[in-house]
């Protein structure tokens, strides 16, 4: 493994400062620049990075691990993997954990973020077919290497990679079933490492796997109906909405479990992480401010609410009607307040106007949400591009929508799980230069001071982690897109290094 010399982080510090701060200019107000910086959060404010099992460890077919829905989707549906590849070694961090997370220990973070694989704790997807003691011991080992390097082990115990025994026994999410097997899991979960773990989230962006898995079919396990996506198999006007009613009720069984049973001496917190945008209104017009409303009811809420309230938004219910499933009474009681904290991961802000209703013979989710999304408004971007087509640089939209959380769902404690960007993978730029990241720096630079001043409004946020720790792979976008703050050398045996923008964020936390 490649490190960057200690004696020159100072140096590297220096440039990475210096590009900030040119990057920066004329566009940021300067008493950001000399004032922001670890001292002006609260001492128990958490900053760390994360990353995902099926994205970052590899040793996807040794030590008793079991195939995932993503293991089979990259295989057999690989045409939508931007590259054609697969998380089969990936960034190999079941093999090299420790040296990286000697390098988190020098970029000075609280936390890593990271998700336990399913089929690598229990092969089939179930108790009965047996535990795999070597998964165990992995994430001991794990769990362990970080807390004696200072880092606090954030779990997340699904992040998309659903064990493909049960979507094959059942459907996966698409069953009831998956209730009882997705707690036994969390179970387990809880009484191997909850000693030790006190930040669990239940799930990633079920909102997101609902749909892309689903309705799009872009995600695993590759599910839409013709008309919505290149599909074989899969209903785009009903499966997201079945999908994410299992997930919601296997989320707030255990949560109970939890609460019950481990809680009351593990003394731990869990929540959920969703995946939402901030959207404007394309318009100064009642008919794009409820657009924008709608979208955040149909990318948050539809969650959100169900959690804090015990059902879905009117704007779903209304639009999607009997297409909806409903919760009984107990599982409207068992959903209420099913959270310690809310997770949220935000990237982008989009302007949003009110679109037609697709005929009832093309229902999909996308359809229903009666809008449209872009990311300009008079030939004038909403941000600052960058490499990827749909993600633009607007902090102002991580603040706005704190708040919006703040003020509709209760002000519940708020940890921000992801926040970044991309560039685009070139392998022709040598590594001295692809880690000049500056774009990077500037890009956490304003969404930081978005996250200090949705405390000064009162916004209960807790924790920012950058996405993601290091490059790896990123879904549909294969290995061609790195959102790191460490570099992976994809043609030199894995070797890392760290970014600009991870230097800048030792020096942020230093201060």
């Amino acid at each position: 493994m490649a490190l960057i010399k200690a004696s020159s982080i100072f140096f590297f510090c220096f440039l990475a400062l210096a590009s900030f701060l040119a990057s920066i200019e004329g566009t940021q107000p300067t008493h950001h620049v000399t004032h922001l910086n670890r001292s002006t959060f609260p001492k128990d404010f958490i900053f760390g990075a994360g990353s995902a099992a099926y994205q970052s460890e590899g040793a996807a077919h040794i030590d008793g691990r079991g195939p995932s829905i993503w293991d089979v989707f990259t295989r057999e549906q690989k045409e939508k993997i931007a590259d054609g590849s697969n998380g089969d070694v990936a960034d190999d961090f079941y093999h090299r954990y420790k040296d990286d997370i000697k390098l988190m220990k020098k970029i000075g973070l609280n936390s890593y973020r990271f998700s336990i694989s399913w089929s690598r704790i229990l092969p089939k997807g179930k108790l009965s077919g047996g535990v795999n003691p070597l998964g165990i011991k992995f994430y001991n080992n794990l769990i362990n290497e970080l807390l004696a390097n200072g880092l606090q082990p954030f779990v997340t115990l699904f992040h998309f990679d659903l064990p493909q025994a049960l979507q094959e026994e059942y459907g996966g999410f698409l069953s009831p079933k998956i209730v009882k097997d997705f707690t036994d899991f969390a179970d387990i979960c809880f009484k191997s490492f909850g000693d030790r773990v006190k930040l669990w989230a239940t799930m990633n962006e079920p909102n997101g796997a609902a749909i892309n898995g689903y309705s799009s079919g872009i995600g695993a396990p590759g599910r839409c109906s013709s008309y919505a996506g290149n599909c074989t198999a899969g209903n785009s006007a009903t499966e997201p909405y079945i999908v994410a009613h299992n997930m919601l009720i296997s989320h707030a069984s255990a949560v109970k479990l939890y609460r019950q049973k481990y809680k009351p001496y593990q003394k731990g917190q869990i929540g959920i992480t969703l995946v939402t945008h901030w959207f404007e209104p394309k318009h100064n017009t009642s008919s794009s401010r409820l657009a924008a409303s709608r979208a955040l009811d149909f990318f948050l809420g539809w969650f959100a609410h169900p959690i804090t309230y015990g059902d879905y938004p009117e704007s779903i219910k209304s639009i999607v009607a009997n297409r909806l499933p409903k919760f009984t009474g107990a599982e409207a009681k068992l959903l209420r307040g099913s959270i310690d904290f809310f997770g949220i991961n935000y990237y982008t802000t989009n302007y949003a106007e009110s679109a037609p209703l697709a005929s009832p013979l093309n229902r999909s989710y996308v359809a229903d949400r009666q809008t449209t999304l872009t990311t300009e408004k008079n030939g004038k971007p909403i941000g600052t591009p960058t490499a990827l087509s749909w993600l633009f640089i607007y902090p102002q939209g991580l603040k706005d929508l704190l708040v919006y959380i703040k003020n509709t769902y209760k002000n519940p404690p708020i940890y921000i799980t992801e926040n970044g960007m991309a560039d685009v993978r070139n392998d022709s730029i040598p590594v001295k230069v692809a880690i000049k990241d500056s774009l990077r720096i500037r890009y956490h630079h304003g969404h930081i001071s978005s996250v200090l001043q949705a405390l000064k409004q009162g916004a209960n946020v807790k924790a920012y982690f950058v996405w993601s720790y290091f490059d790896d792979f990123e879904w549909d976008a294969g290995f061609t897109v790195r959102f790191g703050i460490c570099y992976v050398d994809f043609k030199d045996n894995l070797k890392r290094y760290l970014k600009y923008s991870a230097y800048w964020l030792k020096m942020f936390l230093l201060n």
